[in-house]
């Protein structure tokens, strides 16, 4: 399953270029998260997570993924397409009527590699730690993986999650924070800051990773892989991620307006100019 190195840049920027399109078709979306955390979803479906296909909803023997800040789907539905749980073609139909691919993932319509609908922000790791005890139950050695936003973290149940999650000594679960510094208000400092986070997720008893280079493929695959050889050793395990919301175009960068904004047809045209690939895949 592995994917080389420069294909994994390739892959990025053409996940960009349907991030944007998306979002662009329909005048609604959030590209900024999403164009963010591409190099995660990247290295966790491509180099870092041990999943099947075809998908199974229960995800017995195989890794799972809970993407908490629903609000990127975007970015989900692309890795997920372009992996091969659904046709690509899929992806025109983002956020219209009847569609499977919501807004925010949900379950009902049957979207593979969608476990459980999010969006509503602080519900995701309580939802992952459940998996997590599961497995632990099953006597299942894969591990559970999740993505929350660092604005998320001003909702409390995620740290009633945190607190549970080490005091049940839940070592086979990895929670990754996409720390851009950006929320739909403004810059999370300003908003509500979270002082020193790892010191706090330390505090709380859970083991932690920090990477500056939230943009850099190679840099994010080493983290996931450090992380998961802290797995089984009694607890819980955090990745501080620090991004950049609006990655990979130049405008969008060092702002929060993004966040929940979507091009208009001359700013996607000069967006895709900047991303721009040899023979691109659009679908």
């Amino acid at each position: 399953m592995n994917t080389s190195i420069q294909e994994l840049k390739t892959l990025a920027t053409q996940t960009r270029r349907d991030i944007l399109r998306m979002v662009h078709a329909v005048s609604s979306g959030h590209p900024g998260g999403s164009l963010g955390c591409v190099e995660f979803f990247l290295a966790l479906y491509h180099q870092v997570m041990d999943y099947k296909l075809p998908f199974s909803m229960e995800g017995r023997n195989e890794d799972l993924f809970f993407l908490s800040n629903g609000h990127i789907s975007p970015v989900l539905y692309s890795t997920l397409a372009r992996r091969g749980f659904f046709p690509v073609e899929e992806l025109a139909t983002f956020r219209k009527l009847n569609t499977r691919l919501q807004g925010h993932p949900t379950t009902h319509d049957h979207l593979p590699g969608v476990r459980v609908a999010s969006g509503s922000l602080g519900q995701g790791l309580s939802v992952a730690i459940g998996a997590a005890l599961g497995k632990k139950l099953n006597n299942d050695q894969h591990l559970v993986y999740t993505l929350h936003g660092d604005g998320e973290l001003q909702e409390g149940q995620i740290w009633e999650a945190l607190m549970f999650a080490a005091h049940n000594r839940v070592d086979n679960l990895i929670a990754t924070i996409d720390y851009n510094n950006r929320q739909i208000d403004g810059d999370v400092d300003k908003v509500l800051s979270l002082g020193n986070l790892p010191e706090k997720l330390r505090a709380f008893g859970w083991e932690v990773l920090e990477e500056k280079s939230g943009n850099d493929i190679e840099a994010v695959i080493s983290i996931l892989e450090k992380a998961k050889q802290l797995t089984g050793k009694g607890k819980p395990i955090a990745i501080v991620l620090h991004t950049e919301m609006g990655a990979g175009v130049d405008f969008m960068m060092g702002t929060n307006a993004w966040h929940g904004k979507t091009p208009n047809d001359e700013q996607l045209a000069k967006a895709l100019e900047q991303l721009s690939l040899d023979n691109p895949q659009d679908y």
